[in-house]
């Protein structure tokens, strides 16, 4: 939400794409209904996706920019990799991962045809710090960082830049109601920063901002870490 305001304050056209309250939180932002616009989208379905990106272009006449955020994280109980099901690792995945596949895969003729664009998936600082307890999630942000990379090489040639932004424990509202995961992260992921305070939403829109702009127009499969100094390159 504040990553798409963030970008309608630059002056681009919003499409928020979201299974669940898009239409309200495009309202949100703007109050007219003319320059954000929200789609019911299931990103596990591939008539869902293709659907919202043929309207996307029919109201707004072309794609520039994706950012990838769907996925399941903040319903996630944490629990030991031996009482994980493959029915929750795969649930996991087909959002966190072949969402992102379904995603690219539609929007990337449309940015071909325009001349080229950007990509930018949200990833996540876990995958380079391993944390334990959320087997599934880490492994799919891991392949989501591995994505990013082939992408890149794939759709240079067409002028689309693919990076990611990878966020640390970020205080949304959505976890802030999951208690377990505020009770088990919370204070860890403090401990281990270098800026020694809780990380919200707006601290991750300049990331995105940048690799959306004109300043990263030389920059591709890269990763971002954006998690106040837990992780280090």
């Amino acid at each position: 939400m504040e990553s798409a305001s963030a970008l309608h304050r630059e002056g681009c056209l919003i499409v928020i794409a979201d299974l669940n309250g898009a239409a309200a939180a495009a309202l949100a932002i703007d109050q007219s209904g003319r320059q954000v616009l929200g789609i019911e989208t299931d990103v596990r379905s591939d008539e869902s996706v293709a659907a919202c990106v043929e309207f996307s272009v029919q109201r707004f006449g072309r794609c520039d920019i994706l950012v990838n955020n769907a996925g399941i994280a903040t319903s996630l109980a944490p629990k030991p990799m031996e009482n994980l099901t493959a029915a929750e690792f795969h649930a996991v995945y087909d959002v966190n991962v072949v969402g992102i596949f379904r995603m690219c895969r539609a929007v990337t003729p449309r940015m071909a045809a325009a001349g080229g664009g950007r990509i930018i998936n949200i990833a996540s600082a876990a995958a380079f710090k391993g944390i334990p307890f959320l087997l599934h999630y880490v492994a799919s942000k891991g392949a989501v960082t591995a994505m990013t990379r082939s992408l890149a090489r794939e759709l240079g040639d067409r002028n689309i830049l693919v990076n990611a932004v990878a966020p640390g424990f970020t205080l949304s509202p959505a976890t802030m109601k999951n208690d377990e995961q505020m009770r088990s992260t919370r204070e860890n992921s403090l401990q281990g920063r270098s800026l020694r305070r809780d990380e919200y939403p707006a601290d991750v829109v300049g990331a995105v901002l940048f690799f959306a702009g004109a300043d990263s127009g030389f920059i591709t499969g890269q990763t971002l870490v954006v998690d106040g100094g837990t992780y280090m390159q």
